[in-house]
C-alpha cells in the first residue's frame, strides 16, 4: 500500500478500491468486455455505487446510464465509480460534477467540478478539460485527482498523477509533465503574487489510479516504468528541489487582448481643447 496524506478526507475514502462491491463490479465489468460491450448491451456503466447518488436529480439505480451532458451528485458517505467512453471516474462523497458533452454522447469534453473531489483516468484525445472554480486543466490522456475545498472559499486542488497537463489560473499558465504526482493549488487570492502554487500530494493513493486505469484498459506511468517515485507533489521519480515545480518557475501569463484597430471609415475623435 502506497503512502497517502489526508487533509479533510477519511481513510475509507482513499481505500474505496478494497471494497468487495467494487472488486465484484470491476470483475464483472472486465468480464463483460468493458465500455463497448456495456454500450452495445445497454447495460449500466456504473461500476460501483456506495450510498446514494443522483444523476440529473434522479436517484442512481442498477439500470442508470451516465452519458456526457449529465450532472452527478453524491451525498454524505456516498461514492460512485463509472466509465464514459475511454475515461473512468471515482466521485467522492458530497460532490457535484457536470460531465460536459464532447463530439458524441460517449466523449467527455469537460469535467466541471462544482463541489467535492474526483479521481479520474482519461484516454488520449484533444480538447479535454477539468474546470474548478479557481483553475483549469487541459488534459491529453492522463490520471488526475481534483478537489474543491469549500472550507477554503472553493480553493482548487489538482494533481497531475501522470501525463501532460496545461494548467491555467487567473491568466497564469504552466505546463505540467509528470511521472509521479505533480500537484497544484489554484488560489482564491494570489500568494506571493501567484495564483498557481505548488501543492503536496494529498487525499489520493496510487492504487486508486491503477484500478481506474484498468477499467479502461490502461496502465499508470509508474506501472509501465516498474517503479514508484518520490510522492512529494513535485512530479518526479527522483527527488528534486522545490524550484523544479512548474508553479515555482517564472510565471507565464496569457497576454491581454490587443486594443481594437481604429476603423478608417469613422472620423477621428476631436483633439482635446488646449
Amino acid at each position: 500500500m502506497t503512502q497517502h496524506v489526508l487533509q479533510g478526507r477519511t481513510e475509507s475514502e482513499v481505500l474505496w478500491f478494497r471494497r468487495r462491491s467494487f472488486l465484484q463490479g470491476a470483475a464483472a465489468w472486465t468480464a463483460m468486455g468493458g465500455w463497448s460491450a456495456a454500450f452495445a448491451q445497454q447495460r449500466t456503466n456504473v461500476v460501483d455505487l456506495q450510498g446514494d447518488a443522483q444523476v440529473n436529480g434522479q436517484r442512481v439505480t442498477r439500470d442508470t446510464w451516465i452519458q456526457s451532458g449529465d450532472s452527478v451528485t453524491t451525498g454524505p458517505g456516498s461514492s460512485m465509480v463509472f466509465v464514459v467512453g475511454d475515461s473512468a471516474f471515482q466521485v467522492r462523497q458530497n460532490s457535484r460534477v457536470v460531465v460536459e458533452r464532447g463530439a458524441t454522447l460517449n466523449a467527455v469534453s469537460v469535467l466541471r467540478m462544482v463541489t467535492g473531489a474526483v479521481a479520474s483516468v482519461w484516454g488520449k484525445g484533444p480538447n479535454r478539460q477539468i474546470v474548478l472554480p479557481t483553475l483549469t486543466a487541459g488534459i491529453r490522456g492522463t490520471g488526475v485527482y481534483s478537489e474543491v475545498f469549500a472550507d477554503q472559499n472553493n480553493r482548487g486542488y489538482f494533481c497531475n498523477c501522470y501525463g501532460v497537463v496545461e494548467m491555467s489560473a487567473a491568466g497564469e499558465r504552466a505546463t505540467s509533465r509528470s511521472d509521479y504526482h505533480q500537484a497544484f493549488w489554484g488560489e482564491v487570492q494570489p500568494r506571493e503574487g501567484r495564483f498557481l502554487t505548488p501543492a503536496p500530494a494529498i487525499n489520493h493513493g496510487d492504487e486508486e489510479l491503477e484500478y481506474l486505469a484498468r477499467l479502461v484498459g490502461q496502465r499508470t506511468a509508474w506501472e509501465v516504468m516498474g517503479r514508484r517515485g518520490v510522492k512529494d507533489g513535485r512530479g518526479y521519480m527522483e527527488e528534486r528541489p522545490p524550484s523544479a515545480h512548474p508553479a515555482a518557475m517564472p510565471s507565464q501569463r496569457t497576454p491581454a487582448p490587443a486594443p481594437a484597430a481604429a476603423d478608417p471609415a469613422q472620423p477621428a475623435p476631436p483633439a482635446p481643447a488646449r
